[in-house]
C-alpha cells in the first residue's frame, strides 16, 4: 500500500490548463520526473475543455500531444491537505501522498459571478458555466439565449453556445462604447489578438452587441422566462430561455494560500505574489498563468514554460523568455482597464437579493458584520458546497467584506469536502510514515 499511497516527483503541477501543461512539458524535456494533476477528466483546463462536438484547437492539441510518457496525469484529482514539500490528493484510486523537489501552481481561474435580481432561477448560468454546460452535451439546439457581462468571454461563450445550436439574441457588454472602442483601437500592439477578435466576430455576425448595457434582473417563477436589462435605450424586457452572465475572471488562489504563499491584493480580489522567476514567497514553489492575474491563454503558456524552466533550475532559459512574458501580461492589464466594471453592476443586489446560494443567505442578513468570518458564524454565509467560492468573491467585489475571506478568515484544510474514507486512508497513510 504504502507504494501506491505515496509517491515521489522531481516537479509536481497542480492544474492541466495551459500553463499547467506549458510547465509539464518544459520540465519534463529537461529529463524532470513530472507529474500533472487536474480535477477534470481530461487535460485542457477552462480555456481547452474538450467538447463533445467537435475536436481541440490545433493550439491545444499541439501542446497535449508533446507530452512525454514522463509525465503522469492524475485526472479527476483534487488536492485536499498541503504538509512540507508534499500534498495529500484524492481520486479515484483514493487518497495518496505526492512528494515533490519542487512545486507550480498553475491552478487558473473561475468566473466571477455577481448576485441581481432573479439571479439563482434555473435558466440562469455564467458565461463560461454555459460555455460548459454546451461543450458537454447539455441541449441547447433552439434555446433563446442571452450573454451578458463583462470581457471577451463574453464572444467566446457565445460563439460556443450558437455553434451548439443556440439562438444567440444578443451581446450585453457592461463597458461604455468608448471603452470598447479604445481597448479595439489598441490591438495594433499585439496583432495576433486582433486576427483573433477578428475572427471571433466573423462567427458571430448578425449577433447584436451593446456596450454599456447590463442585466438588472431576470425573472420568472419555477424558472427564467425574461430578463430585463438596462442601457442607453433605457429598461427594456427580453423573453428568453437561458441567460449567460460573467464578469470576468478572479484568480484561483486557495492552494496557494493554504500553503502559506503570499497573497497580492488588486483591487477587490488576491493573487500570488510572484518574483520576475514566478517564485512564490514559499521555498520551492512557483505560479503560473491566472492564478498570478488574470492574463489570458498566451500569457498562461509563456509563464507555464518559465516555471517549468524554474522547477529544475533551467534558469538561463527561462530568462529568454521574460521579454514575451512583459508583453503579454501588457495585454491582460489593456483588458483589465477597459473592462473594468461600472460602479452600476455593483449596486444591482438589493436587500433580498440572495447573496449565499447554497445557504440561502440575502444581502439583508449580512448587514452590520465586521467580517466574512464573524457574518459565517452567525449566518452559514459561505459554509455551503462551493466553501465560499462563490459568495465570498462577489462580497469582495461588492465591497461589503473587501477580503472576500483571504485574509480574515485564513484557509484551513481541507480544500474541498471530503470524504470520510478518504479522511480514514490519509490517517493510515501518515502512520506508516510516508509522508515527508
Amino acid at each position: 500500500m504504502a507504494e501506491r499511497a505515496h509517491e515521489h516527483y522531481d516537479v509536481l503541477i497542480a492544474g492541466a490548463g495551459p500553463a499547467g501543461l506549458a510547465a509539464a512539458r518544459t520540465a519534463a524535456s529537461h529529463g524532470a520526473r513530472v507529474c500533472l494533476i487536474d480535477a477534470q477528466v481530461q487535460p485542457g483546463g477552462q480555456v481547452w475543455r474538450h467538447d463533445i462536438a467537435s475536436p481541440l484547437p490545433r493550439a491545444a492539441r499541439r501542446v497535449i500531444d508533446s507530452l512525454s510518457n514522463r509525465i503522469d496525469f492524475l485526472a479527476q484529482t483534487q488536492v485536499l491537505m498541503a504538509q512540507e514539500r508534499s500534498l495529500l490528493v484524492d481520486g479515484p484510486q483514493g487518497a495518496r501522498r505526492l512528494s515533490y523537489g519542487a512545486l507550480v501552481l498553475a491552478t487558473g481561474a473561475r468566473e466571477l459571478l455577481l448576485p441581481f435580481p432573479g439571479w439563482t432561477l434555473p435558466g440562469v448560468t455564467g458565461a463560461g458555466g454555459a460555455q460548459a454546460l454546451a461543450k458537454q452535451g447539455w441541449p441547447m439546439t433552439g434555446k433563446r439565449v442571452l450573454v451578458a457581462g463583462s470581457g471577451p468571454l463574453l464572444l467566446a461563450a457565445a460563439a460556443t453556445l450558437r455553434a451548439h445550436g443556440a439562438r444567440v439574441l444578443g451581446i450585453l457588454e457592461q463597458a461604455s462604447q468608448g471603452a470598447v472602442l479604445g481597448f479595439a483601437a489598441s490591438l495594433v500592439r499585439w496583432p495576433g489578438k486582433a486576427a483573433q477578435a477578428l475572427a471571433l466576430r466573423a462567427r458571430l455576425l448578425g449577433i447584436p452587441y451593446r456596450t454599456g448595457t447590463l442585466v438588472r434582473a431576470a425573472l420568472g417563477e419555477d424558472r427564467l422566462r425574461t430578463v430585463e436589462i438596462e442601457g442607453p435605450r433605457g429598461v427594456e424586457r427580453i423573453e428568453c430561455d437561458h441567460l449567460a452572465v460573467g464578469y470576468g475572471l478572479v484568480p484561483n488562489v486557495e492552494l496557494a494560500q493554504l500553503l502559506g504563499c503570499q497573497l497580492l491584493r488588486t483591487g477587490a480580489h488576491a493573487q500570488v505574489a510572484v518574483d520576475e522567476s514566478l517564485r512564490t514567497s514559499v521555498e520551492h514553489v512557483y505560479a503560473a498563468g491566472e492564478v498570478c492575474g488574470i492574463g489570458g491563454r498566451d500569457t498562461a503558456l509563456i509563464e507555464g514554460e518559465m516555471a517549468g524552466h524554474h522547477a529544475v533550475g533551467a534558469s538561463v532559459a527561462a530568462a529568454a523568455l521574460q521579454s514575451h512574458r512583459r508583453h503579454a501580461r501588457a495585454f491582460a492589464e489593456r483588458l483589465r482597464q477597459s473592462f473594468a466594471l461600472r460602479p452600476r453592476v455593483h449596486a444591482l443586489a438589493v436587500e433580498e437579493t440572495l447573496i449565499c446560494r447554497c445557504e440561502d443567505v440575502p444581502l439583508s442578513a449580512l448587514q452590520g458584520f465586521t467580517s466574512l468570518r464573524e457574518a459565517k458564524l452567525a449566518t452559514r454565509c459561505g459554509m455551503g458546497a462551493c466553501q465560499g467560492r462563490i459568495c465570498g468573491t462577489a462580497l469582495a467585489e461588492l465591497g461589503v467584506f473587501p477580503t472576500g475571506g483571504h485574509d480574515d478568515d485564513g484557509r484551513r484544510p481541507p480544500l474541498f469536502p471530503i470524504r470520510l474514507a478518504t479522511l480514514a486512508e490519509s490517517f493510515s497513510i501518515d502512520s506508516q510514515g510516508v509522508h515527508s
